[in-house]
């Protein structure tokens, strides 16, 4: 498992997109968010009816916390080098 891009993104809470590989499968832009209590990434979700966000990518809480651990040395270390603005009206949160 490794993070093969870092895109550091001006946002008042999301602050990283990244993309994780897992054995030959490539998730892409997962978010990494600052909230109140800290960093997490946010797993792929979508609406439902009621209009609650609900997950559709399952993480066991160990291997989230390793996920979260590495996209956050990837993000202190200044991976990407330059900040690319983006526009992210269409995401969830």
């Amino acid at each position: 498992m490794k993070i093969t891009k870092l895109r550091k993104v001006q946002n008042l809470k999301t602050k990283a997109f990244f993309d994780l590989e897992v054995n030959g499968i490539t998730i892409k832009s997962i978010p990494l968010v600052e909230g109140s209590n800290g960093f997490f990434i946010n797993c792929l979700s979508e609406k439902g009816k009621d209009g609650k966000y609900y997950d559709r990518l399952y993480i066991e809480k160990d291997t989230k916390a390793e996920i979260l651990k590495m996209a956050l040395d990837e993000y202190g270390s200044g991976a990407s080098k330059k900040q690319e603005p983006q526009e992210d009206k269409d995401l969830p949160f």
